[in-house]
């Protein structure tokens, strides 16, 4: 593979850099956004403590809050600060993407890297750098390489976020239900909290959207937040077993601390920030690197109508496939996802992962014979690769199995980690799952293969950096509603999604379910109704998504299947259309490839009427609005079902009235109409 440093820029701005040497006197700074909305602070207190602040419209985001780094091996670094230089960058470039909910990314900021340096002889220096957007704050440490600190162990990072007040936050727990963010979001008040993961969402007391999270985790512990005390996180690394939260060599620099800050909730989803924290696209030619709709071989195991391991229901058989891919051709599906083909499924597979084979397959899947189906069929194989977290033995693997997959074609797989812990001892999203997951990502890319992370540690807009990242899960997903003994996702739960984890990356949520007859766990079902399944496909963003039913559910629901089929997966330019967190959201995305617009709006459990203005069309010309709604008596509880569709010619100067009903939805397909229609 070729990688090199890959940034299509449609417009750059020379960027101007002011340096400065500041007087012994001198210890604050401030730098504003672009458009001046946003104002970063910094300043030394008079024990040379770093300090950083910011506010949005004069209205206080982040009060006073503390900065600095303790250490198992060297003396820590929180005072005795002095500022040794200044230096002032002004950045207004944009950069293509080769998918996303945006294709062109606009990248303006305002820089201000502060490099402190010790009064004492150690004289140990340190550089904060922050990036102020119009969407928010970034900033990082950077150590330099130096004589007094060279091999460090960090034991704690003195991050604070303080806020202006006990503010109302969108959360889930740490290491609590599981070890991969697959919890149910809570509302509560900043002090009735403890360790939150993020991204974590707030709702400020000035009506403003703050959502602190970090971008580009790299050989770093992923953060999560300690409640210190009254309106105060303090940053939390996830700990290697040992206690170490990080090992490092200078020179090195943290991910980018990042803090989002909108005066809508819409405002957080259409944030940019944590992208253009990430480095460039390093993958030099990405033409192999497709977007696309696939079925898979997995609702039914969910359902229990398979099994992943072998006997009377195994469903990863020659047959079984053959006939998925047939089904995925004949309605323009791009590729068949298969799990449980391989050796080691048998048995508590849980238990330990060792037993699995990324090459070997069972007996009854003829792994050559359906690749060569796949491509006479132009439809994708899928892989899948489960390792119940036995990283080492999945990486010991890695180049055997990318291998046999770019020899057959293979150019996705989805990965899985169901395990507490990696290696039966280390944390997912600390150093070591860091480090694996990245491992895993790059060799992927060396065979041209892209990776649907299940699992994970959470995104942090690497997908920029190597776009072979597709998509990731890391909250609860579709499957909830098959087996969990809750009773599966709330009907809010997907209301909360696009302002918490979905600001993270994109996320395989797998939606399309549109049979409700089933009971594996009584009492857990699909808690929503039959539209907003469709609109699911709008609202949660995904370059590889799933239709994830069964294929004779499918055949029984013709027009939601229609919709599903044409609904894209890519967006050149994304809009919220109104939104309030757990309530309610609707969403306008323009498709990549053609100038039809899609809608997706979504409920909670109420009923409610939505009025959407249609000026994000093109002015002066006419659409065909499809629209999939739900139908009269339509409930997620009771009658999930109904379905009314309807078609209606609207331009830019229209509005609609969305009708939704409990659980519900609506989807729309807007295409441009032709002279002659």
């Amino acid at each position: 593979m070729n990688i090199k440093l890959y940034v299509p820029l449609l417009f750059l701005a020379g960027c101007l850099i002011v340096s400065c040497e500041p007087s012994m006197k001198e210890r604050t700074f401030d730098q504003s956004s672009p458009d001046q909305k946003n104002l970063l602070n910094f300043y030394l207190n008079e024990q040379g403590e770093p300090f950083y602040s910011l506010s949005h419209n004069n209205k206080e985001v982040i009060k006073p809050s503390r900065l600095g780094f303790e250490f198992f091996n060297n003396k820590a670094l929180l005072n005795n600060f002095e500022v040794e230089k200044v230096e002032r960058h002004q950045v207004d470039t944009s950069w293509n993407q080769p998918w996303g909910e945006f294709k062109t990314i606009k990248d303006n900021h305002n820089e201000l890297r502060v490099t402190l340096k010790e009064k004492q002889d150690s004289a140990r220096i340190m550089i904060v750098a922050f990036k102020v957007f119009n969407d928010g704050l970034g900033f990082r440490y950077e150590f330099p390489k130096q004589a007094y600190l060279d091999s460090v162990e960090i034991s704690d990072e003195k991050t604070q976020f303080t806020f202006a007040n006990n503010e109302a936050v969108w959360w889930m727990p740490v290491h609590r239900d599981n070890s991969y963010y697959e919890s149910i979001y809570h509302k509560n008040k900043i002090s009735e909290t403890d360790t939150i993961n993020t991204p974590a969402t707030f709702e400020t007391k000035d009506s403003l959207f703050v959502a602190v999270h970090e971008a580009n985790l790299t050989d770093y512990a992923s953060m999560t937040l300690l409640h210190t005390s009254q309106n105060t996180y303090e940053t939390d690394l996830v700990p290697w077993a040992n206690g170490v939260k990080v090992y490092a060599q200078t020179p090195f620099n943290t991910p980018w601390r990042t803090v989002m800050v909108g005066e809508t909730p819409g405002d957080l989803v259409t944030s940019t920030l944590g992208l253009n924290l990430n480095e460039p696209n390093q993958i030099e030619d990405v033409s192999w690197i497709e977007p696309s709709k696939y079925i898979g071989i997995w609702w039914g195991m969910h359902l229990e109508k398979y099994s992943w391991g072998q006997g009377p229901k195994h469903g990863a058989t020659t047959e079984n496939t053959i006939n998925y891919m047939d089904f995925a051709s004949e309605h323009g599906l791009d590729g068949v996802l298969v799990e449980g083909w391989n050796v080691g499924w048998d048995g508590d597979w849980t238990a330990d992962g060792r037993a699995f084979s990324f090459t070997d397959a069972y007996p009854d899947f003829d792994l050559e014979a359906i690749a060569k189906h796949a491509a006479m069929k132009n439809v994708r194989l899928i892989g899948h690769h489960e390792t119940a977290g036995a990283a080492s033995h999945y990486e010991s693997q890695l180049e055997d199995a990318f291998s046999l997959y770019h020899r057959l074609g293979v150019r996705a797989v989805k990965t899985g980690y169901v395990n507490k812990y990696l290696d039966k001892k280390e944390w997912h999203d600390g150093q070591y799952g860091v480090r694996h997951y990245r491992k895993v990502i790059e060799t992927a890319a060396k065979y041209q293969i892209m990776i649907d992370n299940h699992e994970p540690v959470k995104g942090t807009g690497l997908q920029r950096t190597y776009p072979n990242l597709m998509t990731q899960e890391g909250a609860r997903g579709q499957e909830y509603n098959a087996w969990s003994t809750d009773g599966g996702n709330p009907p809010e739960h997907t209301t909360i999604l696009p302002f918490t984890r979905m600001l993270a990356g994109p996320m395989d949520f797998t939606p399309g379910i549109v049979d409700f007859n089933y009971e594996t766990i009584p009492g857990t079902k699909v808690q929503t109704t039959l539209a907003k399944q469709l609109a699911l496909y709008v609202v949660m963003f995904s370059p590889l998504q799933m239709t994830a039913d069964l294929p004779e559910n499918y055949n029984k629901q013709p027009q939601a299947f229609q919709f599903i089929k044409e609904v894209p997966e890519i967006w050149s330019e994304t809009k919220v259309l109104n939104a309030q967190i757990g309530s309610y959201v609707t969403m306008a995305r323009k498709d990549w490839n053609t100038d039809n617009w899609f809608v997706g709006a979504i409920t909670n459990a109420e009923s409610r009427t939505l009025k959407i203005d249609l000026d994000f069309l093109k002015e002066g010309i006419y659409y065909q609005a499809m629209i999939y709604q739900d139908g009269e008596g339509a409930n997620y509880s009771t009658n999930p079902y109904p379905l009314e569709v309807k078609k209606q010619i609207v331009t830019n100067k229209d509005a609609l009235n969305l009708n939704l009903k409990p659980g519900g939805g609506t989807a729309i397909k807007f295409k441009p109409m032709s002279l002659d229609e």
